[in-house]
């Protein structure tokens, strides 16, 4: 195990090197890493499933800084914008995609549900870093994007809880299983939510005061994983957990010290859940069909892109606004990995 770590962390870093002077995002960086060092190419990975596992703490920390970003205070300020673009293009994204993978691609249904949800999300770390860089945050397009980002990353508990259910249920009756998984789901935020307002901020707020930062760090991630582990027991995903977690400690007043704090491992192991789906990518069907491969990928890019367009210009803004914010929301996410 020692000697694939170290080659991946190699790699990785001359990788990540390379991207960074083309001025290329990272995740592709990894991508590559985890392509390069698999069994379809040179086999430098063998143990997969051990570094899934680690990876897997990866999304979790991933679902946790998401958690931390959607405030209730901010949801409230956003809410027209949420509730009339954010939920319509993720359903009208999830609905065409679920009709394109039945109808043109002839999956089940459960596994085009999988796909719509996977591809309706757009990347909060590329659009928001775009937006900050261009000076375009507060501008009508910029809040057009942060409404729907924040609804989509809403809607990623949805998504957890049914798509698991889908996966084990098939074709049977899915009334009972899915009303049982939203009751735990109930159930697990309403325990966070408890023990977030009557536990864990006034200890947020006394570890904060020992000055202490590696006694901080470890609170946070204790929280993190406390969380994870408690939907993990009621049969849910760790990320829903963390997910809900984040939304916890978002309304303390340390939110922005939590996150520089969780972010370091994050990054670390978002690294290696990115290496770990690198390694399962087979280059020789992005060659063997080059075509559908390309279709697809304008298919996604253009068709997202086009509805929001749309949306925007119905919800009453500027040709020109719902423009920029389709070109911007058009690319799928990280999550969607």
């Amino acid at each position: 195990m020692l000697n694939e770590v170290l080659i991946i962390l190699i790699l990785s870093v001359v990788g990540i090197a390379v991207f960074k002077r083309l001025d290329i995002p990272a995740v592709l960086g990894y991508l590559v890493v985890g392509l390069f060092a698999s069994d379809h190419a040179l086999g430098l990975i063998h143990d997969r499933h051990a570094i899934e596992q680690i990876a897997e703490i990866g999304v979790v920390f991933l679902l946790f800084t998401i958690g931390l970003e959607v405030s209730i205070p901010r949801l409230l300020a956003m809410r027209h914008i949420v509730m009339r673009i954010g939920v319509t293009q993720v359903i009208v994204s999830t609905l065409s995609t679920m009709l394109v993978g039945i109808w043109m691609v002839g999956l089940s249904w459960q596994v085009a549900f999988a796909m719509g949800g996977a591809l309706t999300m757009s990347s909060t770390a590329i659009v928001t870093k775009l937006l900050t860089d261009n000076y375009e945050l507060h501008q009508p397009h910029g809040n057009i994007s942060l409404g729907v980002l924040l609804f989509q990353d809403l809607a990623v508990v949805p998504f957890l809880v049914l798509i698991p259910i889908f996966a084990v249920q098939g074709d049977e009756s899915l009334i009972l299983p899915i009303s049982l998984a939203l009751a735990k789901a109930a159930l697990a935020f309403a325990v966070i939510f408890y023990a977030g307002q009557h536990i864990v901020r006034p200890a947020v707020r006394a570890v904060a005061t020992a000055h202490s930062r590696e006694l901080f760090t470890l609170f946070i991630l204790m929280i993190a994983l406390l969380a994870a582990w408690l939907t993990w027991q009621l049969g849910l995903s760790l990320a829903m957990g963390a997910f809900l977690a984040g939304i916890m400690l978002a309304e303390t007043e340390y939110q922005h010290h939590i996150e520089n704090e969780i972010r370091p491992f994050r990054d670390v192991l978002m690294g290696l859940f990115f290496i770990s789906v690198g390694s399962q990518i087979d280059w020789h069907v992005i060659f063997n069909e080059a075509f559908s491969v390309a279709v697809l990928t304008a298919g996604l890019i253009l068709g997202k892109g086009v509805a929001i367009m749309i949306i925007a210009r119905y919800a009453g803004y500027a040709r020109g606004v719902a423009i920029k914010s389709g070109i911007l929301l058009g690319q799928g996410s990280e999550f969607g990995f």
